[in-house]
């Protein structure tokens, strides 16, 4: 939200420069993010005034002029401007002066120009009258900036437009709204905390409101059939309206804080809600039907013109400002095209109402229109200011427009909200903030930020302002005196309590930063993904890992927008956007981990703490691209499912995963996942702790890669984190086992089998055949071609045996054939002659 500095100041003194008045704000918690400034000093222009005009001699669309600058004779400028006349108070910029002017091929851009005595189509011409944009003042160019009449000439310029409340420059705060400060969504608002921090008065405009009823109620109907959507609805009239050009002091304002002038009554309204923060809305009377305001929602889907010229399907159950006929108004975010105030407006009819923020909120989201009023709305306005902001505005277009305010108001407030009064304890005050701030201290901050409070024999007795919807409790009331007193008052304790013995760290914590440094250590970096994305990319990858149901994704009621409409089930999209992202980056070696949480709806073998939806911790390692840096003395490869499944066995063994199963899924099974449309991977290893799976290791589909720029395979493992938490040995350490003083037995088994056949299964069938003698099993060699039957294939093993015994050969001899017959009886492996 945009702050003008200089309007800000018409409602409090303080003797701050707009960047220490930024720090104060943003310690008070109102968190200044930028100070732009504004304008141009201006040095070098004075108040001329015209004493004569007469045609240029060689130019058509140039005149002579004859200006008194107050310093002697007259000077001769050449003026361009059409509406320059003698005797005119005009802004000249003397001979010498530097000026910012707007640039003829930006008009968003600015250059500067210094002004020099100059000779145009054979004249003289010592000096500039200029126009307001020419000044930094407005956009307007249509002619030079005609004074008043009684302004003295030679008057420095600046020194004018400060009497006349216009400063030369300006800066803009933009703050940052947090959601439970509605109240300072406006100067006076934000005044209002200035006014506490530099302990003085706040100066709100004076204003008559008029009392419900009289003519106003008399002519205007309010049929209020929604109160939950619209608790209270004012409106005024104003008659016999000269709609015309604002004033520059309220285009200046309005254009300081981005906003473009329109005409004086559409200007007031967007004046008076940055002032108050109350949005109001200007119909013209007479395109109101029967003079009546019937409040109410859309039966169906309902086609409406907004002001901005677009026709909206206006979804069931919005809240609409209608007439006897028809919508005129979506409630709280625009007016439509039909009622909007033109040139030929004499009636004003003003509405000031106050909205649920909620009802709002959903309109704003449906149309994906979001507007100041919305803003505000969305957020809560102050539910006792609409008659003041409607009179406001109803002064200032009476005033700017030649009209008069109609006398009376229609109020329809059937509920008014009940007062709330909180009791903020002194003792209790000192405990939270471990300072003590005297009660006048407190009473003085509470009371310029509008609550009425009133000393108790144990507690100060605090009136919450309608404006505050955010106090509720006594440690909202500890928060506004902590704020404002100063957190940088609070001193820092002397000494800080210590346990006397270390806190445990639960198992989860203390494996899950195990694995950080194992995976630091391998060369994978840690990332960081949005838990929200697209309905459909959350669709897309909603196949669950090893050991979970298939369950819908889990949308979210209110998106932010489209790319956060979804939990995700898995981490694997995120960081397949981290590797594309360093991908088109130029980085080839992708080392990736993330721990996270995923989301689903429940199933039944669910137990959710939250009913209907599931989630838990989750682990993803992932990488792409080559092996390892190419030297001299290696060759290029690019990186394989075997290194990511080696990754994965040096984790789970670092964690001591007991009774560690790597299973490669059947192929048939993963051909038949992959023809699923949700499916993203294939060649599964399921990996499991005995008969608990874990999670899996898989190769990203191809297709699903090139959709996130990769054209290297990429690989990942996915695991249930807190399944594996719970399968880890309890106990981290390790035993020391001496080496065997006795000799070990190296022998090596080549065996046939079906070319399909995966190599772990045999592994693990080796270990359990040849314990407990058996201590190590590895593959050396694997082979087809000539000499193998076309659908075999040959693997070899290095066996090794020992026990705390010299073995004999028989007993080897008999631990080969055990697991000779095993491997024959479980997988048709046969010994290979050769």
């Amino acid at each position: 939200m945009d702050v003008s500095y200089n309007w800000l100041n018409e409602y409090v003194d303080h003797d701050w420069s707009p960047e220490e008045l930024a720090e104060r704000l943003t310690m008070a918690g109102l968190e200044v993010e930028t100070v732009r400034p504004l304008g141009q000093s201006l040095d070098g222009v004075v108040v001329g005034k015209v004493t004569a005009v007469r045609e240029h001699p060689n130019a058509d669309r140039l005149v002579l002029c004859d200006v008194d600058l107050g310093d002697g004779a007259p000077s001769q400028i050449a003026c361009g401007a059409p509406n320059v006349a003698a005797g005119q108070k005009v802004p000249v910029a003397t001979v010498g002066t530097t000026l910012s002017l707007p640039d003829p091929d930006d008009p968003e851009a600015r250059q500067e120009l210094t002004v020099e005595a100059r000779e145009l189509r054979g004249e003289a011409s010592n000096g500039m009258i200029c126009a307001e944009d020419e000044l930094g003042l407005s956009d307007d160019h249509a002619g030079i900036m005609v004074l008043d009449d009684d302004t003295p000439v030679g008057t420095p310029f600046p020194e004018y437009l400060d009497a006349h409340g216009m400063p030369s420059t300006d800066a803009v705060l933009d703050i940052e709204l947090t959601p439970n400060r509605p109240d300072a969504a406006s100067h006076l608002g934000v005044a209002r905390d200035v006014s506490a921090l530099a302990d003085s008065e706040l100066r709100t405009p004076t204003v008559d409101t008029p009392s419900p009823g009289g003519p106003v109620a008399e002519e205007i109907t309010v049929d209020l059939r929604d109160e939950a959507g619209c608790p209270r609805y004012v409106a005024l009239l104003v008659r016999g309206v000269d709609v015309t050009e604002s004033p520059l002091w309220l285009r200046r304002r309005l254009t300081a804080i981005g906003l473009q002038p329109r005409n004086h009554v559409v200007d007031v309204t967007n004046f008076v809600l940055h002032e108050c923060g109350q949005p109001l809305h200007a119909f013209d009377l007479d395109a109101i039907a029967d003079d009546t305001i019937v409040v109410r929602r859309t039966d169906d889907e309902t086609p409406f013109t907004t002001l901005d010229g677009e026709e909206r399907d206006l979804p069931e159950d919005t809240l609409l400002i209608c007439d006897a006929e028809a919508p005129v108004a979506v409630a709280g975010v625009m007016g439509g095209a039909n009622s909007e105030v033109s040139a030929d407006t004499t009636d004003v009819l003003i509405e000031s109402a106050y909205f649920d923020p909620s009802t709002i909120r959903r309109t704003a989201k449906a149309l994906d229109l979001q507007t100041d009023s919305s803003y505000r709305f969305e957020r809560g306005v102050d539910r006792d200011g609409q008659v003041w902001a409607a009179a406001r505005a109803a002064e200032l277009i009476a005033e700017l427009g030649g009209g008069t305010v109609a006398p009376g108001l229609v109020d329809e407030h059937p509920s008014p909200p009940a007062e709330k009064t909180i009791a903020l304890r002194p003792d209790r005050l000192t405990q939270v903030l471990g300072t003590e701030v005297p009660t006048d201290e407190g009473t003085r901050l509470l009371g310029a930020i509008g609550f009425d409070v009133e000393a108790g024999e144990d507690a100060l007795h605090c009136t919450v302002p309608t404006w505050r919807p955010d106090v509720s409790i006594e440690e909202d009331l500890i928060e506004e005196v902590a704020r404002l007193h100063g957190y940088d008052q609070i001193p820092e304790p002397e000494r800080v309590p210590v346990p006397s013995r270390t806190p445990e760290q639960p198992p989860e914590e203390t494996l899950e930063r195990q694995a950080r440094q194992l995976l630091k250590g391998l060369g994978y970096r840690e990332i960081y993904t949005n838990s929200m994305l697209r309905t459909d990319r959350a669709e897309r990858f909603n196949v669950p890992p090893a050991g979970s149901d298939r369950a819908p994704v889990v949308e979210t009621k209110n998106p932010i927008s489209e790319e956060m409409a979804a939990l995700r089930p898995r981490l694997l999209p995120g960081a397949l956007e981290v590797m594309q992202h360093n991908r088109n980056h130029g980085q080839e070696a992708l080392r990736v981990f993330e721990f996270g949480r995923v989301f689903r709806r429940a199933t039944e073998s669910d137990d959710p703490i939250v009913p209907g939806y599931s989630e838990h911790p989750a682990l993803l390692i992932a990488l792409s691209g080559p092996h390892a840096p190419t030297g001299w003395d290696t060759e290029p490869r690019s990186a394989d499912i075997f290194d990511l499944k080696g990754t994965v066995e040096t984790l789970l063994d670092d964690l001591r995963v007991p009774d560690l199963r790597l299973t490669p899924r059947d192929r048939d099974e993963d051909a038949a996942m992959v023809d699923e449309a949700a499916t993203v991977t294939q060649h599964h290893i399921d990996v499991a702790a005995g008969d608990t799976p874990l999670g899996t290791v898989a190769r990203v589909r191809d297709d699903v890669a090139a959709d996130f720029d990769l054209d290297t395979p990429a690989f990942v493992a996915e695991f249930n984190w807190a399944a594996l938490v719970d399968s880890a040995t309890a106990e981290q350490h390790r035993d020391y086992e001496p080496v065997s003083r006795f000799p070990v037995v190296d022998r090596d088994l080549a065996v046939l089998v079906h070319a399909d056949q995966p190599v772990g299964p045999l592994q693990n069938t080796i270990r359990e055949a040849g314990a407990p003698l058996l201590r190590r099993v590895d593959v050396f060699d694997t082979y087809a071609g000539e000499g193998i039957d076309e659908d075999a294939k040959s693997v070899a093993f290095t066996l090794r045996f020992g026990a705390d015994r010299t073995l004999t050969d028989e007993e080897v001899d008999a631990q080969i054939a055990t697991i000779v017959k095993r491997l024959e009886e479980n997988y048709g492996a046969r010994l290979r002659q050769q």
